[in-house]
């Protein structure tokens, strides 16, 4: 078993008010029953970083203090252990995810721990202690050199599977959670609007689970990119009317499937328009408000499936052998690495899509 020497400070890049960022050295946390400490090693800046630290989650309490330690798609290695971790050792190479429910709800009990009836009960503010956990978010996340995590949001990672590819095993996995939900018909029409690293993710999966035809509806840099990561057919928006040319090249029919990962306030609507009678349409994305449009008689008419999805729960596993063996390209989904000292910079690069930026790694 490797030992390592453990220091009691590190370094963290904090969060302390809306819109003000600063490195800060802060205690390194001690893990608990069922906890280990992690060496954070990569961490992947997710869409909702910038949306948070410019306040855009004011209404769900994110952060809840200052100041704060965001960053949830990561990977690390395991250096100490809590009291009663035997499935870990110091020296294993994991991904985290970003949600642990409380394990004790209804919700929980039937694998749906990213909605947990309890979350929020953190034990904050002399409430009671429900045992969830949504590091980033609600509880301090991985843009730090260490951060204590439960046993239950960790996974080993392949030998073959780098720690920066690894980092982006939540954001994967919120994609092929999507996928799982809607379903992929084999031999069939899958379509993916919006082709960020969520949607390539979503197209490579798709293609993974045997679609013959999976289309991309995008624009500029990033429609290119699912063109090289393989695309059967590329829809740019601005060109031409996606919903005609889906039910085009399905011969008036529509897609089986449509997976909805680009927020864009129009784009459910289209997918409701292009998905064929009893197909599915999962809702991956989020939006700026809740006033999104669908074509309630159609879906009715049509018999549509329309799921909404969060995050990755029970899917980790399979996403990590996706990277393993190529199904899922990770090193051409990062464009650009930085280390926790240029965040900000980071961040502006990343949100600004500067540079044909698409997904940006801090290494601690």
């Amino acid at each position: 078993m490797e030992t390592f020497k453990i220091p009691e400070k590190m370094k963290a890049m904090t969060l302390t008010a809306y819109d003000k960022l600063a490195m800060a050295e802060v205690p390194v946390p001690k893990p608990g029953p069922g906890e280990v400490l992690c060496r954070i090693k990569s961490v992947a800046i997710c869409g909702s970083d910038p949306k948070m630290i410019h306040g855009g989650y004011s209404f769900a309490n994110w952060p809840p203090y200052y100041p704060f330690i965001m960053g949830h798609e990561w990977s690390g290695q395991v250096v100490a252990l809590g009291d009663g971790v035997k499935d870990f050792v110091p020296g294993d190479r994991v991904a985290g995810e970003a949600h642990v429910g409380c394990g004790k709800c209804d919700n929980c009990k039937k694998g749906h721990y990213t909605v947990c009836l309890n979350y929020g009960k953190d034990g904050k503010d002399g409430g009671l202690d429900m045992g969830h956990r949504h590091y980033g978010f609600y509880w301090q996340g991985a843009n730090a050199e260490y951060n204590v995590y439960k046993t239950s949001s960790l996974h080993k990672i392949p030998d073959n599977v780098s720690y920066d590819v690894a980092s982006m095993c939540d954001c994967a996995g919120v994609a092929f959670h999507g996928v799982e939900l809607a379903g992929v018909t084999p031999g069939g029409t899958s379509v993916v609007i919006g082709p960020g690293a969520i949607g390539l993710s979503a197209m490579m999966e798709c293609k993974a689970l045997g679609s013959s035809q999976v289309i991309m509806i995008g624009r500029g840099s990033k429609l290119e990119k699912a063109r090289e990561l393989g695309a059967d057919v590329c829809i740019d928006f601005e060109k031409e009317d996606p919903v005609k040319r889906v039910l085009e090249l399905t011969g008036g029919i529509g897609a089986d499937e449509v997976m909805e990962c680009s927020g864009a306030m129009d784009s459910p609507m289209k997918a409701c328009k292009m998905v064929r009678k009893t197909g599915s349409v999962a809702i991956i994305a989020t939006y700026h408000n809740d006033e999104v449009l669908i074509p309630a008689n159609t879906v009715n008419f049509n018999e549509i499936h329309i799921t909404g999805s969060k995050a990755n729960p029970n899917v980790s596993e399979q996403v990590l052998k996706f990277f393993s063996s190529g199904a899922i390209d990770g090193e051409k989904l990062i464009t650009h690495r930085f280390p926790l000292e240029d965040y900000a910079k980071a961040v502006e690069l990343f949100e600004n899509k500067k540079g044909g930026s698409l997904k940006v790694v801090i290494n601690p």
